[in-house]
């Protein structure tokens, strides 16, 4: 992910061929001098998106690089010769599309541009506002520091992919607590959450289709209800990230402290037990992680969760085909704790944020309803593998992870614990670094480009999460709290409600009928769900 960006111009590659031929024309020779960096007259520019000029406006960049896998290239903070030059050297054809917004400083790259790479730059367009030349983009004061994103050729195996990465992932692991919490009449609600959230992706992508301007949630949320709508679904988006990164912190303590029970730390008056003393060992390890100014070899490693997840429900399968067996019966339904399973199920569809900046990616925009298709039905049939097996496995004994059940002596137990523990810590910052950017964006012009700001906020940001981890180190009822809350606003309220005002004019009776049954269903589970995941998380804190 990428810090955030104020008055730049921001450059991705167009797709029509015609207009690269138009502006190449225009363009003039595109090279470099000392004494003149850049021809005052600018090369004509598609007309830029009046959605991405108020805040948030590194939305579309940071969860780009969340959501996908794009081409490695590792910087810090601030800026970076190494980092400059790296861009220079990339400039191949295979990492041609992920163009940078700006030299971050008047210090020009090592090595000039080829001239065919500057045509190809003319060729672009931008998602803010111009500039009025090149040149005072180079030498622009207050600019902040730069980044690349992902290529917008997205193809239907990479769309599915990316879809599949960010749906699946540690709610795998509280799916056998779910279906205690719930019973088994429980596992029918995450198949109905699975067809909702279907439906919703679709009018995502309706809402999406009707201004070629709109490009992400927070586009949408501002074509409904104007700026205060964008912010509110960005506030919404960035809070719902950050309490997933407290989610992160409390799996780690939890898997790590399973592996090494005895593990303590005495320093003086600072007693640290196991799941205290390695939360605080996750936090200090991915943090220099979140300092990183460029987030694309993370990107990489992280899209390893698709892996992750179905290895850990392989060796959940092994485990009970070998030694546990599949023996309890469970319960039929569990009403008292229904409305926690409620939320469980509702947050393993928590990816809708990420959905219309698949779609504005994808190469084929046709395929998109196929790619939701695959992306629901694969997870759904993971999760309800991984619920149906856990909870027959170990019944009403069942913790909210499963790997917390496992014998610690089986070889498929470490391999699971193991996969558990390394998978977040690739995706730790690429989750957090969205919120950061967003919060560095709010700052002053003159404190942009400071390391020192940034480094601030960003470890901040990670000491935060650690001391509300340790706070409410409850990981199935802040799961549930999560889903009830924040899930059910992005995947299924917003949505609705966001279609019926963008189309108010042309939307059916029917459409209508829909959308307004869903947003009850996903007002009275958020209700419900959040009311009982904050009294459990009471009652275990007082008990």
């Amino acid at each position: 992910m990428n810090n955030s960006v104020s008055e730049n111009s921001f450059i991705i590659e167009s797709d029509e061929e015609d207009m690269e031929k138009d502006l190449n024309k225009g363009g003039g020779d595109g090279n470099d001098s000392d004494s003149s960096s850049y021809s005052t007259e600018n090369p004509p520019q598609r007309k830029p998106s009046s959605y991405n000029i108020s805040w948030p406006q590194s939305y579309r960049q940071s969860i780009d690089l969340y959501s996908s896998v794009p081409s490695p290239n590792i910087g810090f903070l601030g800026t970076s010769s190494l980092s400059r030059l790296s861009s220079s050297f990339l400039s191949t054809s295979l990492t041609r599309r992920h163009t940078p917004e700006a030299l971050p400083s008047v210090t020009k790259p090592l090595l000039q541009e080829p001239e065919d790479e500057q045509h190809q730059r003319r060729s672009s367009h931008t998602l803010l506002p111009p500039l009025p030349s090149r040149r005072s983009s180079l030498i622009k004061k207050d600019s902040k520091v730069s980044h690349e994103v992902p290529s917008h050729h997205c193809s239907f195996g990479q769309a599915v992919f990316n879809g599949i990465n960010i749906l699946c992932g540690v709610g795998i692991l509280s799916t056998p607590y779910a279906a205690k919490e719930g019973g088994w009449f429980g596992i029918s609600v995450l198949f109905l959450f699975a067809i909702i959230s279907f439906y919703t992706g679709l009018l995502l992508r309706s809402c999406l289709d009707s201004d070629p301007e709109l490009e992400t949630y927070p586009d949408i949320g501002q074509a409904a209800f104007g700026t205060t709508g964008r912010i509110a679904i960005s506030i919404v988006l960035y809070v719902e990230l950050y309490a997933c990164c407290i989610e992160y912190i409390i799996l780690e303590g939890d898997n790590l402290s399973s592996l090494f029970p005895n593990a303590r730390l005495n320093l003086g008056a600072i007693e640290m037990d196991s799941h205290t003393l390695f939360a605080v060992l996750t936090a200090l390890t991915v943090l220099p992680t979140v300092w990183l100014r460029d987030l694309r070899i993370l990107s990489y490693i992280s899209a390893g969760g698709v892996i992750a997840s179905i290895l850990v429900v392989l060796c959940l399968l092994w485990v009970g085909v070998d030694n546990v067996g599949f023996h309890s019966k469970g319960t039929t339904l569990n009403l008292a704790t229904f409305p926690v399973a409620v939320g469980l199920y509702g947050y393993c569809y928590s990816g809708h944020a990420v959905f219309p900046n698949i779609y504005s990616s994808m190469a084929n925009k046709n395929q998109f309803p196929g790619v939701l298709l695959a992306c629901f039905g694969i997870c759904s049939l993971l999760y309800a593998g991984a619920a149906v097996m856990g909870y027959t496995m170990f019944g009403e004994a069942v913790l909210s992870q499963f790997t917390l059940n496992l014998p610690q002596e089986l070889v498929a137990t470490k391999i699971a614990v193991w996969t558990t523990v390394v998978n977040p810590l690739t995706k730790f910052a690429l989750t957090i670094s969205p919120v950061a950017m967003s919060l560095e964006e709010l700052l002053p012009s003159n404190h942009a480009k400071s390391f020192l700001y940034c480094f601030f906020i960003r470890t901040g940001l990670v000491l935060s999460t650690l001391v509300i981890g340790l706070s409410v180190p409850f990981f199935g009822l802040v799961m549930s709290l999560i889903g009830s809350l924040f899930t059910m606003l992005v995947s299924l309220i917003l949505p609705c409600v966001c279609f019926l005002k963008i189309l108010r004019g042309k939307v059916t009776r029917l459409q209508a009928a829909v959308c307004v049954t869903i947003i009850t269903v996903g007002v009275v589970c958020s209700a419900f769900g959040t009311y009982s995941a904050l009294s459990e998380i009471i009652k275990s804190l007082r008990g």
